[in-house]
């Protein structure tokens, strides 16, 4: 089947400045579909017909995929032909007219204020390992970096002496703040535990395992996994949780939402405005709840 995929991928690198993450998904989600259509005996890219989108996505919607896992699944085939009419390969864009699912977005969940330094206390800074789960914990919400931004951190984007935390990627780079707290763990981290943990002078990473290799997302994860449960907190707490947190609990306190877009490296403004919902809904359920004319 003619595919034109390498092409595509050239393009998803190079106009789309894609990151890494959307790159895989885009690639796997447009490769599955094209699978798909080949079973169906379409032997070039150009037969595809509009028809064929919607009896995909009725297939994949018949194995469980989630509403939000169809919507990316939409957006990679919308950016597959959209890419082969710019290239003038099709003359008519076929995924035009195709609708998303309909579905509510799920509000993200958030610890309160308590919660956080509830979970905060748990690593035991008297060792090297708690030392540095502390740090990692502070940093994750004193600046409200996704893991994965976490675990490519070096040591030189960590600025102690004035505060902050350079954040770079593909897309663009940003500055962000850190409370002194998170300074002052973060420090003792690198001064006191991390020359231990590391053997190798050559790895610049700033968070490793105990083997002194760079941390993995999975390993991240099943360190707030353990201390989620130490602190005996109820909710479901995700890497991802401590992000949300952050966000939500600075425009609590009075933050500008274009402030938070900033910190949070959103390319867009609509991404952040979530978590105005969020507060938004907590004020009116608690004013309901508790304005005894409300009730």
């Amino acid at each position: 089947m003619t595919t034109f995929t390498d092409e595509f991928k050239a393009y998803l690198k190079e106009v789309k400045k894609c990151s890494d993450n959307t790159f895989d998904a885009y690639i796997r989600d447009v490769e599955m579909f094209l699978n798909y259509c080949a079973a169906q005996g379409i032997k070039n890219v150009k037969s595809v017909k509009s028809e064929n989108i919607d009896a995909y996505l009725k297939y994949i919607k018949e194995t469980g995929k989630s509403d939000s896992t169809k919507t990316r699944i939409i957006a990679s085939i919308r950016c597959y032909f959209s890419f082969l009419q710019s290239k003038k390969l099709i003359t008519v864009n076929c995924s035009q007219g195709i609708k998303n699912p309909r579905n509510e977005r799920k509000m993200p969940e958030i610890l309160t204020s308590q919660e956080v330094v509830t979970l905060l206390a748990q690593p035991d800074v008297s060792d090297y390992k708690g030392m540095r789960d502390k740090a990692m914990l502070e940093l994750l919400y004193a600046t409200g970096i996704k893991v994965s931004e976490l675990i490519e951190l070096s040591v030189n984007d960590v600025n102690l002496q004035i505060g902050i935390l350079h954040i770079k990627s593909e897309q663009h780079e940003r500055i962000v703040p850190i409370y002194p707290d998170a300074v002052k763990h973060i420090g003792e981290y690198i001064n006191i535990a991390r020359p231990a943990l590391v053997c190798d002078d050559g790895e610049d990473k700033l968070f490793t395992n105990y083997n002194g290799k760079p941390m993995s997302r999975q390993g991240f994860w099943k360190i707030i996994k353990y201390y989620s449960k130490k602190a005996d907190i109820k909710k479901e707490i995700t890497p991802q949780t401590l992000r949300h947190s952050f966000a939500a609990h600075l425009l609590e306190n009075g933050a500008q939402l274009s402030d938070i877009k900033e910190m949070l490296g959103h390319l867009d403004i609509s991404s952040t405005q979530v978590y105005a919902q969020l507060v938004k809904s907590k004020y009116v359920q608690s004013y309901a709840k508790y304005h005894p004319l409300a009730k």
